[in-house]
């Protein structure tokens, strides 16, 4: 139990850490588009740092605690990324976007809570392994072919599915290899480890493409949301790690759902942010 709460601290730490940086990057990916100028923009690697900072401190949180205790605590930071990412913007944040912010952070948390604690050392074959970087592979060249049919939050919330599809797997390899290092580093010679980089870069592609569309609420909801649950799955069908069973359990696992909807709905409706660079470069009308 104490390590599980050593977890906990050290994931809440790590979740304010790429609520920060998720903002920053969010702001430069709308003022510049998600291409390589980006990497010609310090605030966008200022960004990068501080979320890489983050993510690795989730990465050690994961080494102390299983994933469903560590996934949902990112959901928590919803509530502080979205006005901050308005305040960055120039803006102040509306009512909606804290009401949405705080029903999604609220319901998936409440319904994260449903899943029985398991700490148990987790463990992944070669094939499951393969078998889980391919259907993930799969949902997001879905969502990303889907997005194309879209506009505004609808295709800000498609993207968002496959960057949160790929961070979750992130998640899932980072648990298992943490979990399984004993100090002696010649563990982490595992295609697992090597494949936790390569992923991750897949994922920071992705997730600027989200952020691209402008509508940061919605998009970082949404992959608040898809990581988790899909974290989840995977430490279920693959981690043996369990899920709630009962009836009690089914009647708070739909109030929060329905929660969990209402804030998704709320941010959905809000106007994108448009910064102030793409709006000097945006050319003036043709008059004739």
């Amino acid at each position: 139990m104490p390590m599980t709460w050593l977890g906990f601290t050290i994931a809440l730490l790590g979740a304010l850490g790429y609520a920060l940086g998720a903002a920053l990057q969010q702001f430069e990916a709308v003022a510049q588009g998600a291409t390589l100028r980006l990497v010609r923009r310090p605030r966008w690697w200022i960004g990068g740092v501080i979320g890489f900072s983050g993510a690795c401190l989730h990465a050690v949180a994961l080494s102390f605690a299983p994933l469903i205790v560590v996934q949902p605590i990112s959901v928590a930071t919803l509530v502080f990324a979205v006005p901050l990412a308005a305040w960055l913007h120039g803006r102040r944040a509306k009512r909606a976007e804290y009401l949405g912010s705080l029903a999604v952070a609220v319901g998936l948390l409440w319904l994260m809570l449903l899943v029985p604690a398991h700490n148990v050392k987790p463990s992944m074959s070669t094939g499951e392994g393969v078998g889980m970087i391919l259907v993930v592979g799969l949902i997001a060249a879905a969502s990303f072919v889907s997005a194309r049919f879209f506009a505004g939050p609808g295709k800000a919330i498609w993207m968002s599915i496959g960057a949160g599809a790929v961070t979750a797997t992130v998640s899932t390899f980072v648990r298992v290899v943490g979990a399984n290092f004993d100090g002696a580093w010649g563990g982490l010679l595992h295609w697992f480890a090597f494949a936790i980089p390569l992923l991750l870069i897949a994922a920071v592609v992705l997730l600027q493409k989200s952020y691209e569309v402008g509508y940061f609420g919605i998009a970082y909801a949404t992959v608040q949301i898809v990581d988790p649950i899909t974290s989840i799955t995977a430490g279920t069908v693959l981690l043996g790690e369990p899920l709630p069973a009962g009836v009690g359990q089914v009647v708070p696992a739909l109030v929060a759902t329905a929660i969990l909807v209402w804030g998704t709905i709320t941010l959905s409706r809000l106007a994108p942010d448009h910064s102030p660079v793409a709006q000097e470069t945006k050319p003036e009308p043709v008059t004739v």
